[in-house]
C-alpha cells in the first residue's frame, strides 16, 4: 500500500488505514530519515488506538510503554541510540515483540536479524514541499 499526506491533518486518517491493514501483526517496523515523521506517526496511531498517555519519543529511555483505554499495552522503541544488536537483547526486546501487543519500532534496521518472521513494515519518506509518503509490507 502507498498513502500520500499532504498536511499534519491528515495524519489520523493515515494512521486508520495503516491500522486496517497492519491490524493482524503485532510488530511494526517504521523506516525513514530523520525529521520522515516517524515518531508522529507513532503518535497518532497511538491516538487512534485509545492511548491514554503522552506518546513521545523514547530515543534515551530505548523503549516507553503506553496503556490504551481498554488496558492494552503498547511498545514503542527507538533503536537509534542502540550500539548493538546485543544492547536491544539486553533489554528484552524478544520478550516484547514475543508479547502479542504492538511493538512500534523506529530504526529497526539496527537490529536487522531481530526482527520476527512476521511484521508490518513501514517506510516513511518527505519531500522537500512537507509532503510524506508512507509505504506499507506485510510480511507473513
Amino acid at each position: 500500500m502507498i498513502l500520500h499526506a499532504d498536511h499534519l491533518d491528515e495524519i489520523d486518517t493515515t494512521a486508520r488505514q495503516l491500522l486496517a491493514e497492519g491490524r493482524h501483526q503485532s510488530v511494526w517496523l517504521f523506516e525513514g530519515d530523520m525529521g520522515a515523521g516517524k515518531t508522529t506517526l507513532i503518535k497518532a496511531i497511538c491516538r487512534v488506538l485509545g492511548v491514554l498517555s503522552i506518546v513521545q519519543s523514547p530515543t534515551f529511555s530505548i523503549v516507553n510503554e503506553y496503556t490504551t483505554h481498554e488496558g492494552h499495552s503498547i511498545y514503542h522503541f527507538d533503536c537509534y541510540r542502540l550500539r548493538n544488536e546485543m544492547e536491544a537483547l539486553d533489554i528484552g526486546i524478544e520478550e516484547y515483540m514475543d508479547s502479542g501487543n504492538y511493538c512500534f519500532i523506529e530504526w529497526p534496521e539496527r537490529i536487522a536479524s531481530l526482527w520476527p518472521a512476521t511484521y508490518y513494515q513501514i517506510h516513511i519518506s518527505a519531500d522537500p514541499a512537507g509532503r510524506r509518503t508512507v509505504k506499507t509490507v506485510l510480511v507473513e
